[in-house]
């Protein structure tokens, strides 16, 4: 079992690039924060329209995640597959 020096190179840049896959997963967590410190800045401001936008607020906390779902997949794939 040899290792030459293509293998390890090309391995750590396998690595990396999962490594800034996962940066994705950062990204969702932030718009799911943006997603709801508005919903909870709007529903202050007028509680009596806070209760028709909750599920406009789910919706955008399901979007949001499944862009970091993503790129965790993404990642998993640049590991494993690649």
């Amino acid at each position: 079992m040899e290792l030459d020096a293509a293998t390890l190179i090309a391995d750590g840049i396998k690595y990396a690039g999962a490594g800034l896959a996962c940066t994705g997963m950062g990204g969702a967590a932030v718009g799911v924060g943006h997603v709801v410190g508005n919903y909870l800045s709007g529903a202050l401001r007028n509680p009596s329209a806070a209760a028709g936008q909750t599920a406009t607020m789910f919706i955008g906390i399901a979007f949001a995640e499944a862009l970091g779902i993503f790129s965790f997949l993404v990642a998993l794939l640049l590991m494993f597959a690649v």
